[in-house]
């Protein structure tokens, strides 16, 4: 993730238009420095329990359209897009195994478990979530290097206020332009 950090808060030729300050801005208070991994969460709820319960919302609240129901030999939700070879991501990265990896660390310490894939979001069921403003700003920071448009393409626009929509958030959204 820090790779991806440094690539996406990089400033150069492109950039001029919209300047230094307004883009580091943007991922304050970190800046282009990568603030490292996020402590683990605190279980709140059973990751299966949380899985069924997220899925189950997605059916009723009508968030996939038409959605189908998917079966992949894998032992972990979070090696699920490598298995399928899933390309949501592509405009960022390529290599869906590093999605995969940063998946099997928050599964770890977050409880995460993959519910849902289109063809360019990734939805996941949180069983440890922030509970704290400076907690969800270190998760924040590592959804904005996992997918930046989260934080660019969102009513959010900045890493302080993207974090606030963490705090004891049961689910995680991933949307690639």
């Amino acid at each position: 993730m820090a790779t991806w950090w440094s690539a996406y808060t990089t400033v150069d030729e492109d950039d001029d238009m919209l300047g230094v300050p307004e883009r580091l801005a943007v991922t304050a208070p970190f800046g282009d420095r990568w603030p490292g991994l996020a402590p683990a969460g605190t279980l709140q709820e059973d990751p299966a329990v949380r899985a069924a319960e997220f899925a189950q919302h997605l059916l009723t609240e009508e968030w996939l359209t038409a959605p189908r129901l998917g079966l992949c030999a894998s032992i972990r939700s979070a090696d699920v897009p490598a298995v399928l070879g899933w390309c949501g991501p592509l405009n960022y990265d390529n290599d869906t195994a590093k999605f995969s990896a940063v998946l099997r660390s928050w599964e770890e310490r977050f409880g995460t478990r993959v519910v849902g894939l289109g063809p360019a979001e990734l939805y996941l069921s949180v069983a440890a979530p922030p509970t704290d403003a400076e907690h969800a700003l270190h998760v924040a920071a590592e959804h904005f290097a996992f997918c930046p448009d989260n934080v660019w393409q969102s009513r959010t626009d900045t890493l302080t206020r993207y974090a606030e929509s963490l705090t004891n958030r049961a689910w995680w959204s991933f949307w690639w332009d």
